[in-house]
C-alpha cells in the first residue's frame, strides 16, 4: 500500500504475502504425435493441421475417427490395409510368403494403404499413455490398386514430407509437449526420412523442451544378417545437430493391436473376391460350402449378410483363409516402437519421475520381435565407435519376455548427454525455472529479487532432490543456485536489464552396466 495515497482518516489494512513464488515442475510427458489420421473433424469444424490436445483414446476417436454406424452393424473400420497374394515360381528368399496347395505365394501390401497413426496412438494409452497433441496432416489416400515387389521396403507415396514438416512446425507454437513422435516417417523415402528427423532434433534442441523418439526403416522386416545396413543408412540420415535431444528404438515390435474383427476378405486383393476365390477354393478340388459362401458374398441375398457374418463363415469353412487372414493380421500388428515408447515413458514418469530409466520394463501389448538381438549384436548398436549414434534395442529375454533394453540418446559419445533420462531430467528442470521466474521480469533488479529468485529455485530442486532425481547425501552436495552482483552478475549486466543465475545440479545417471567381482579366497580356519 502506498501511504502517500491515503487522504481520509481511518483504518487501512496492508496484507503482505507471507510465502514467496514458488516452482510448479511442468508436465514431462506430453507426446507430440504426427500423422494421417482416418478423419479431422469435430461438430462441423476441421482439425487438419491443427495442433489438438487430448487426454484420452475417446477424445481422440470423438476428434479423428469415423463414427460408428447405428446398431446392429459392425463397428467402422479405422484402418484397412490392403494386402495381396502374388504366386511365385520358386521359393521366395524373405519369409513373408505361405505355401498354399503346393505353391508359393508372397503376401504383400498395397504400400499406399500402410498407415501407422491410429495404431501407434492406441499403443501408447495400452502403455499409460495420458495426456497428448494430435496434429492430423491429412487423412488417408487413395489405394494404388497393386502390390508392392516382394521384398521392397514399404513406401507410402500417400505419406508426404511436406505434410509432415507442416505439422511438425505447428509445434513452433506448442511449449507443452515434450517428446515429438511421427510414427509414419518410416513410409518416407531414405531421404526424406533423413530431412524429416533433422529438422525434428534442430527444432528440439532450438526449443530446448522435448525430445523426438526416432523409428528405424527397415525395423519391420529386418534381415538376420544385413540389419546393419539399415542402422548404417540410419546413423547417416540424423546429421549432426541436436542429437541428444533425440533417442532411437529398434526393432519393430509384434503386437496384439489390431484383432481378428480387424481384417477380413475386404482387406484382401481390394475387396474383389474373384482374385480369393481360387486361392482358397481351387477348381481342381472345389469345396461346395465355400463355393456358397463366395457366391453369397458377390450375390448378397435379401436381407444380405454382413461382411462380419460372411468372414466368419469362410473362417469356419476354408482353413487356408484362416490361416491367410492370420499371417496378414500378423503383419499388420507390426508397429514402429515410439508409440509404446511414449505410453512407457508416461508410466515411468508417473510412477517416478523423469530422471527414471524407461527401461528394463515390458510393453503391454508386445507379442514378437522381427528378429532378437543378441548381446553381441546390440553392442553395435549401443556404442558406436565412428558416429556415436546409440540406438536403444527392445529384447527378448527367456523367462522375462519383451524387454526394453536400452536407455541413450543418439548422442552416446558425449558423456553428459549419452543417456535419455538425464536429458530429460534437465528438460523438465530448466523449463520450471524458467517458467516460474517469468514473474520476476520487471521486478527490481536489486539483492531482494536476487533472494526470492534464489529461494525459489533451491527449494524446487530440494524437493527433487528429496523424491530422488538428483544425488547427493544432503541438498548442498545435489545441487547450488546463484545469484547476485560480484557472483554471477557485473554491474554492466544490470544496466544491461540482466539477472543471472547459476544452477548447478548433480543427475542422477543409470546404472547400465553392473560389474560384479569374483574372486578365490583359501581357507583360513584351522586343520585337525
Amino acid at each position: 500500500m502506498n501511504l502517500s495515497n491515503i487522504k481520509s482518516p481511518g483504518v487501512y489494512i496492508n496484507e503482505i504475502n507471507a510465502f514467496p513464488n514458488s516452482v510448479v515442475g511442468v508436465p514431462t510427458a506430453v507426446p507430440a504425435f504426427i500423422g494421417y489420421t482416418p478423419l479431422a473433424s469435430y461438430e462441423g469444424k476441421s482439425y487438419t493441421n491443427v495442433a489438438q490436445k487430448i487426454t484420452s483414446f475417446a477424445d481422440f476417436q470423438a476428434f479423428y475417427c469415423f463414427p460408428d454406424p447405428p446398431v446392429p452393424s459392425a463397428p467402422a473400420k479405422q484402418y484397412s490395409p490392403q494386402y495381396y497374394l502374388v504366386q511365385q515360381k520358386s521359393q521366395p528368399t524373405d519369409k513373408n510368403y505361405m505355401v498354399i496347395n503346393g505353391d508359393y505365394y508372397s503376401i504383400v501390401p498395397d504400400p499406399n494403404t500402410i498407415y501407422y497413426l491410429y495404431n501407434s496412438i492406441r499403443l501408447f494409452y495400452e502403455n499409460g499413455g495420458g495426456d497428448a497433441y494430435i496434429i492430423s496432416v491429412g487423412s488417408y489416400g487413395p489405394p494404388s490398386g497393386k502390390p508392392i515387389t516382394p521384398g521392397e521396403q514399404i513406401i507410402n507415396p500417400n505419406v508426404q514430407l511436406n505434410d509432415l514438416m507442416a505439422g511438425l512446425y505447428l509445434l513452433l507454437n506448442e511449449q507443452e509437449p515434450t517428446m515429438y513422435i511421427c510414427p509414419e516417417a518410416t513410409l518416407l523415402s531414405v531421404a526424406d526420412n533423413s530431412t524429416l528427423m533433422e529438422a525434428m532434433l534442430q527444432q528440439c534442441s532450438n526449443m530446448g523442451a522435448a525430445v523426438s523418439i526416432f523409428d528405424i526403416i527397415g525395423g519391420k522386416a529386418p534381415d538376420p544378417i544385413l540389419y546393419t545396413s539399415d542402422i548404417e543408412t540410419f546413423r547417416n540420415g540424423t546429421g549432426v545437430v541436436g542429437l541428444d535431444y533425440g533417442t532411437a528404438y529398434y526393432p519393430f515390435i509384434g503386437t496384439t493391436v489390431m484383432q481378428s474383427p480387424d481384417i477380413d476378405y475386404t482387406n484382401l486383393f481390394g475387396g474383389d473376391v474373384s482374385q480369393l476365390a481360387p486361392i482358397i477354393n481351387p477348381p481342381t478340388n472345389p469345396d461346395p460350402n465355400i463355393n456358397a459362401i463366395l457366391n453369397n458374398i458377390q450375390n448378397p441375398g435379401n436381407p444380405p449378410l454382413t461382411v462380419a457374418q460372411n468372414n466368419s463363415a469362410l473362417l469356419n469353412a476354408s482353413r487356408t483363409y484362416s490361416q491367410v487372414i492370420t499371417y496378414i493380421l500378423a503383419d499388420a500388428n507390426l508397429l514402429p516402437a515410439s508409440g509404446a515408447m511414449a505410453g512407457v515413458i508416461t508410466t515411468t514418469d508417473n510412477e517416478v519421475g523423469p530422471w527414471q530409466a524407461p527401461a528394463n520394463t515390458s510393453i503391454v501389448g508386445a507379442a514378437s520381435l522381427p528378429i532378437n538381438l543378441t548381446d553381441t549384436q546390440q553392442a553395435n548398436l549401443n556404442v558406436d565407435a565412428v558416429s556415436g549414434k546409440s540406438i536403444n534395442s527392445i529384447r527378448f529375454f527367456n523367462g522375462l519376455g519383451i524387454l526394453v533394453w536400452g536407455a541413450r540418446t543418439l548422442d552416446g559419445n558425449d558423456q553428459d548427454w549419452r543417456y535419455l533420462p538425464v536429458r530429460r531430467t534437465l528438460i523438465f528442470i530448466e523449463q520450471s525455472c524458467k517458467l516460474a521466474a517469468q514473474a520476476y521480469i520487471y521486478q527490481p533488479n536489486d539483492k531482494n529479487t536476487w533472494e526470492a529468485v534464489t529461494s525459489m529455485i533451491g527449494s524446487f530442486l530440494t524437493t527433487v532432490w528429496k523424491e530422488g532425481g538428483l544425488m547427493g547425501a544432503s541438498a548442498s552436495e545435489a545441487f547450488s543456485v546463484a545469484c547476485g552482483l560480484g557472483t554471477t552478475m557485473t554491474g554492466d549486466d544490470i544496466l544491461n536489464g540482466f539477472m543471472n543465475v547459476v544452477v548447478k545440479v548433480a543427475v542422477i545417471h543409470p546404472a547400465e552396466f553392473i560389474l560384479i567381482t569374483f574372486q578365490q579366497e583359501m581357507s583360513v580356519g584351522s586343520q585337525v
